[in-house]
């Protein structure tokens, strides 16, 4: 990923892209309900929370929970990655050295992969979402457009960082035979920290002070609270989202050269 594309057409080139792999995704439709399904803990957690803000004194309402929770949902939906166990097969298996002989980057491949799923997706969140309220009318609400449109774009910042964080940590893969295991670990801390279980408001101050400086809130907490309305330090908040992703860039281009080196010579 040094260089975008190569060649005089990038957008035909990256159109092109979304279209074969949007097409692929379709094929597996079944599969998508199923891992639209899989990302509902928020909703299971959802209603934990609910019980708990009605039996006792929390920063949010109940109301509040049940739409803070939703908007986790949503924002999981439209973040999910899954690169690192795509390029760990390629690399186990050797399958990765024809993508090298390509002009085109293989992490673009993958990225092309992400977006046109999130396509596939969208109508089975549509579905998902249209249930939701239908069990839910009173969390049915008007939001407002510049925190929807602010959270959307937070939520696109968010999916770009958790794909090069876990393709960063797909890189190990060249070393280690289950790069895997990185994500695993990192997954706990994502659990605990990104506000998926928990909402922010909820930790001790000192603590979420110190979790604020951290690439967790800004994959699920931060999104989901614009969407719904919740307080968020905006200037903050793309500030350390854009320095992780800077930080995360570099680290995984140094890492990607370093791994080609030993990658070739293995004999791949």
């Amino acid at each position: 990923m040094t260089t975008l594309f190569q060649g005089r057409r990038p957008w035909h080139i990256a159109r092109t892209l979304m279209v074969v792999y949007y097409a692929y995704m379709l094929e597996y439709r079944a599969e998508l309900l199923f891992w639209v399904l899989s990302g509902s803990l928020p909703l299971i957690l959802m209603g934990v929370w609910v019980q708990a803000a009605e039996t006792g004194q929390f920063a949010l309402s109940s109301l509040e929970f049940v739409r803070y929770f939703f908007a986790v949902f949503l924002v999981r939906q439209l973040t999910v990655v899954w690169v690192i166990w795509e390029f760990e097969r390629q690399v186990v298996e050797g399958t990765l050295s024809a993508k090298l002989l390509q002009p085109l980057d293989p992490g673009w491949h993958h990225f092309a992969s992400h977006t046109a799923e999130r396509f596939a997706r969208l109508p089975l969140v549509i579905g998902m979402m249209v249930l939701f309220f239908l069990l839910y009318p009173a969390a049915l609400w008007q939001p407002d457009l510049t925190n929807l449109g602010l959270g959307l774009i937070m939520t696109m910042l968010a999916f770009i960082l958790r794909f090069l964080i876990q393709y960063t940590f797909a890189m190990f893969a060249f070393w280690m035979e289950r790069a895997v295991a990185i994500e695993q670990f990192w997954f706990l801390l994502y659990l605990f920290l990104s506000g998926m279980v928990a909402p922010l408001e909820v930790f001790p101050p000192m603590v979420r002070s110190l979790v604020l400086w951290t690439p967790f809130p800004y994959l699920i907490s931060i999104p989901a609270s614009l969407i719904v309305g919740l307080p968020v330090n905006l200037t903050q908040a793309f500030l350390v989202t854009f320095g992780w992703i800077a930080i995360f860039w570099m680290l995984n281009r140094w890492l990607w050269h370093r791994g080609l080196k030993h990658y070739s010579g293995m004999g791949a």
